[in-house]
C-alpha cells in the first residue's frame, strides 16, 4: 500500500474495496476482475483506488493480510490471561476464532473457488500452523511421548481441515455444534494448551 496511514474514511473505502473484490472474484473468477470493474462495483472513480492501491493484486494481498491478522487474533486472544488451559475445562470462549470465520464467511467461502485470491489456499492453512508452531504448546494425553513438530502439524492441519468441511459445506451446523466436536477430538489426545507466543 502506498500510505500506512489510517483515517476512518479511508479504512471504510479500503474495506469497500475489498467487499467489491470478493465479490467480482465469486462472480467472474479473480483474472478476469479489473480495477474498473472494482471502482465501478463499489461505486468509486479509479483515481481513488490508486490513492489506496497501486493494482488489483495489492488490493487482493491487503484481503488476506487484514482477514488472515484478524483470525490470528481471534485464535490466541482467549488464551493470553489463562497461559495453560486443560482440555477438560475447553468452552465456547475459547474458540473465538470460529466466530472470526463465521463473521467473515463471504471472504472465507472464496476457498470454494479455483480462480480464487492468490495465495489463499495456501496461507490459510499456513497461518494455522504458524500459530500452532509459535504460539501453543501441547501436553499429550498421560504426557505420552511424541515428536511435537510432527504432532503439531497434524492437529493444525486437522483442525484446518475441519474449517476447511465447514466452509466447504456453507456453514450447515452451527458454531456451537463445531466446537463442540473440536473439543471431543481435542480431549481424544491433548491434556492441555499452552500459550506461549515465541513471536
Amino acid at each position: 500500500m502506498q500510505n500506512n496511514w489510517s483515517t476512518p474514511r479511508r479504512d471504510r473505502t479500503k474495506m469497500h474495496l475489498q467487499q467489491a473484490l470478493v465479490a467480482l472474484t465469486k462472480e467472474k473468477g479473480f483474472h478476469s476482475v479489473s480495477v474498473k470493474d472494482i471502482v465501478q462495483y463499489a461505486k468509486y472513480n479509479r483515481s481513488t483506488f490508486y490513492v489506496h492501491y497501486k493494482d488489483k493484486f495489492e488490493l487482493a494481498d491487503d484481503l488476506l493480510f487484514t482477514n488472515l491478522s484478524a483470525l490470528e487474533e481471534s485464535f490466541e486472544k482467549p488464551f493470553k490471561n489463562k497461559r495453560e488451559v486443560s482440555t477438560n475445562l475447553l468452552d465456547n470462549n475459547y474458540f473465538h476464532i470460529i466466530s472470526s470465520i463465521y463473521n467473515n464467511r463471504e471472504f472465507y467461502d472464496l476457498i470454494n473457488y479455483v480462480d480464487t485470491i492468490p495465495e489463499l489456499h495456501t496461507r490459510f492453512p499456513q497461518t494455522i500452523l504458524t500459530i500452532y508452531q509459535e504460539r501453543f504448546e501441547f501436553k499429550t494425553i498421560n504426557d505420552l511421548p511424541v515428536n511435537m513438530d510432527y504432532f503439531k502439524r497434524y492437529t493444525a492441519y486437522g483442525f484446518y481441515g475441519l474449517l476447511a468441511n465447514w466452509i466447504n459445506t456453507g456453514f450447515q451446523i452451527s458454531k456451537e455444534e463445531l466446537i463442540k466436536e473440536i473439543i471431543i477430538l481435542s480431549q481424544a489426545h491433548m491434556a492441555s494448551v499452552k500459550y506461549i507466543n515465541k513471536h
